[in-house]
């Protein structure tokens, strides 16, 4: 059996759109109609005509696409497939510290790695692409919560001179370069340019020429004169810059133990299991319409502050 063949065959029978994060396997990037960063992905749940939303990514991502599409079936290829940085921060962990805290009146700006329930405790979502943005547009008079990725909140800060208080939570990949790691490679190949993602550490993030979003990747790549590019986020980013920008060099950013760095959680998802949920109908995710309604609220906000 063709798997490719039968997924494509499987999606026109189903009315389905797949949607694959710039992190999944190679192939399953290949068979996706669409392949982006959170930003991109949730602009695209928010607007597909499709009975079936097969999401390839993590499950905070396909509850985003539940959120926007209620009448909507969504499946995830692995319904195992979470994020460290969401677990993170978990909902009755938040709900707590607001409580605690309650005199700070804080304005919650929640990054859209995390939950459902997270989501629906938050006065606005952001993601790596336009967090900037989003907290370019909070109240001044607001204290600002900002959850769950410390590391990028802390870069946020850096961009906008903004005081806020961070959460204590980080993605497991992104900890994994260390500043001796990407020394080393950048020793190695002196005429690349280094792209990291926010969420890594300062001591990263020092070293880079660029720091942004894996959409924001794809744009600075191909405009910047630069021929090599060491890429410090999860490796399955090399994938698209490589099929987009075939005449350049990509390099993947390296850990003190591996040549790349990849997620567990991500990988999950294989062509085969895309496959079979294509075939079956499920695993699907469901919410709550309440919750659902309230998560959606925060979301709504994003859309609007990013146009």
């Amino acid at each position: 059996m063709n798997l490719f063949s039968e997924i494509q065959r499987l999606k026109k029978e189903r009315h389905a759109v797949i949607i694959a994060h710039n992190y999944q396997n190679a192939d399953i990037q290949e068979a996706a109609d669409y392949v982006g960063d959170s930003l991109g992905l949730s602009i695209q749940a928010a607007q597909t005509e499709a009975e079936v939303i097969a999401f390839c990514g993590v499950h905070f991502m396909a509850e985003t696409a539940k959120i926007f599409n209620p009448h909507k079936k969504v499946v995830l290829p692995d319904l195992e497939a979470g994020c460290s940085l969401a677990e993170s921060c978990r909902a009755e962990e938040l709900e707590a510290f607001l409580k605690k805290h309650a005199e700070k009146n804080y304005y919650v700006v929640s990054y859209i790695n995390c939950s459902a329930a997270v989501k629906a405790l938050s006065d606005v979502i952001c993601t790596s692409g336009n967090a900037v943005k989003i907290i370019q547009r909070v109240p001044e008079n607001r204290n600002i919560l900002f959850v769950p990725d410390q590391n990028l909140g802390a870069w946020v800060t850096e961009q906008t001179g903004r005081s806020m208080t961070l959460w204590k939570g980080n993605c497991h990949v992104h900890l994994e370069f260390t500043r001796d790691s990407i020394q080393r490679i950048r020793k190695q190949h002196l005429e690349a340019n280094l792209v990291a993602h926010p969420e890594c550490s300062y001591a990263v993030r020092l070293l880079a020429d660029e720091v942004c979003s894996t959409e924001k990747m794809i744009s600075y790549c191909k405009e910047s004169p630069a021929k090599t590019f060491i890429i410090v986020t999860e490796e399955g980013m090399l994938h698209r810059l490589r099929r987009e920008i075939p005449d350049k060099t990509f390099i993947p950013g390296p850990t003190e133990h591996c040549a790349c760095a990849e997620c567990r959680f991500m990988k999950m998802n294989t062509l085969e299991k895309l496959y079979r949920c294509l075939r079956d109908l499920k695993p699907e995710v469901m919410l709550p319409e309440e919750l659902r309604q309230r998560a959606e609220v925060p979301l709504r906000r994003m859309l609007e502050w990013s146009k």
